[in-house]
């Protein structure tokens, strides 16, 4: 095993293995004993595929910028035919596909080696990974009585954890971005259409959904942005082009200063947690002190709970679509014991849901992108907490209940009130590991106008060097499990 692996990001581990330091073999060994001695608390890492790893190695890996890294996909999205995929679902356990997506073979292009997938709530539909498929809850490194969050709850749960030092995930309503925050990750979601989605899917969610990752630097984001990014064959639509690789752009500090609206409360003036509350005035006092314009401000002309009500209805709709699909393959009605309670409800909420219903829900997304966009031109970023309180304990926010829309604005919405607006909208948005509060890491959020992915990644980049997280790591899990 490679002794030093948590030292080094991803890129890092790269140029070790470009400098012939150590070889994918060691960091691959590496990636599978800290699974081994880890996974079994955390429950994080599934589906591994040891054998399709080493023959990947054995057949020579790829000359690109990330060779001989270990890394993990998501379980949910990224499509590849050596690595079947639940989908966090006991009704679509061990899915396999025919054809990889664009977004793995670009991953894989670079000389990545996947060895397993990652944790996700039943069909990405929560913010907390407990699905039952797993046989138990994803928990936090940080504390394990609290969630990594979701949807992307396993993959930042094993990059906390050390195994990688980054994963694949995907944000549809928060699933980087909130998981990023409750680990003390980097989280980044970029603008609507950025990265690809097919062949398997023309766009997710309406348009809400996008592929992502979950690094421990800013740079090892910006690197895989920069692999990934670009239509795929076919693709429905484009982000507007950038000027340049998101490594370049990092490489120096914002030469302007930005117009900063500080928003301390919810986006619709509700009071936060004061842990949180008190962590976005810290962020802010440091943004004031590299130079920026900081200003209270929120979006009031926006209409966030009927951006909320309609996101809630599009995802019903889109997991009904997803289910009644699985189910006309296996040719059987749907089973007592195949899905959990938040997705059955969100199946018969669906069923209510006309499909001028879903028109004007659409509409409804759409709306509220002018209206933010309104608000953002009187601002560059707009800077609130990730979340609304710290890491939720486990069961909090659960697939125990059948009532869909009321854990979705009840539950979920409450805790996390700010990331989803920006999968409405388009926006790049991301959570910044800038806090911790009582032994847990507290995520600052930046959003940008849409198309300013630029802009919000070299941003990042300043406060990662104003205010260094990558030394800071979770307790030691002992082989009990205990911290």
């Amino acid at each position: 095993m490679f002794s030093y692996y948590d030292s080094y990001d991803a890129i890092g581990l790269a140029d070790l293995v470009t400098r012939g330091d150590v070889t994918p073999t060691e960091l691959l060994e590496t990636a599978l004993a800290r699974t081994a001695a880890v996974n079994d608390t955390i429950i994080a890492v599934v589906n591994i595929k040891e054998d399709v790893a080493r023959a990947r190695i054995a057949a020579g890996l790829p000359d690109g910028p990330l060779r001989g890294v270990p890394f993990l996909l998501k379980d949910l999205g990224c499509e590849a035919v050596d690595y079947p995929c639940h989908v966090g679902s006991r009704l679509f356990r061990n899915t396999t596909y025919s054809r990889n997506s664009a977004m793995f073979d670009r991953l894989a292009g670079a000389g990545l080696v996947p060895f397993g997938r990652t944790t996700a709530p039943e069909m990405g539909i929560g913010t907390a990974t407990e699905a039952v498929v797993y046989g138990g809850p994803t928990r936090n490194p940080w504390d394990l009585s609290r969630t990594p969050g979701g949807s992307s709850g396993g993959a930042a749960a094993a990059v906390a954890a050390g195994i990688v030092p980054a994963a694949h995930g995907s944000d549809g309503g928060g699933s980087v971005r909130v998981p990023a925050s409750n680990c003390g990750l980097f989280g980044f979601k970029a603008t609507r259409a950025r990265l690809p989605d097919g062949p398997y899917a023309g766009e997710g969610w309406a348009g809400m959904a996008i592929e992502g990752f979950l690094t421990r630097s800013v740079r090892d984001t910006a690197l895989l942005t920069d692999i990934c990014a670009g239509p795929d064959l076919g693709a429905p639509y484009a982000a507007p082009p950038l000027s340049g690789p998101f490594m370049q752009v990092i490489q120096t500090s914002l030469q302007q200063p930005l117009r900063i609206a500080l928003c301390d409360t919810t986006l619709t003036g509700e009071a936060i947690s004061t842990t949180c509350r008190d962590a976005v005035h810290d962020a802010a006092r440091l943004l004031a002190d590299m130079g920026h314009h900081v200003t209270p401000a929120r979006p009031a002309q926006a209409n966030t709970i009927a951006m909320m009500h309609a996101w809630t209805d599009i995802v019903a709709c889109g997991t009904a679509e997803s289910v009644q699909a699985k189910l006309r393959k296996l040719g059987r009605p749907l089973a007592a014991d195949d899905i959990e309670g938040v997705t059955r409800g969100a199946l018969d909420h669906a069923a209510t849901i006309s499909g001028a219903d879903y028109i004007a829900c659409i509409d409804t997304i759409h709306a509220y992108g002018r209206q933010m966009a309104a608000f953002f031109q009187d601002y560059d970023i707009l800077l609130t907490p990730t979340l609304a309180e710290p890491s939720a304990v486990i069961g909090h926010l659960s697939h125990d209940t059948t009532d869909y829309v009321g854990y979705r604005m009840d539950r979920v919405f409450p805790n996390s009130p700010f990331a989803a607006a920006f999968n409405a909208s388009g926006q790049p948005a991301a959570s910044v590991p800038l806090v911790w509060s009582e032994g847990l890491p507290i995520g600052i959020h930046l959003a940008a106008r849409f198309g300013a992915d630029e802009v919000l990644m070299a941003l990042c980049a300043d406060l990662e060097r104003a205010r260094p997280w990558f030394g800071r790591r979770p307790p030691k899990i002992a082989d009990d499990g205990r911290h």
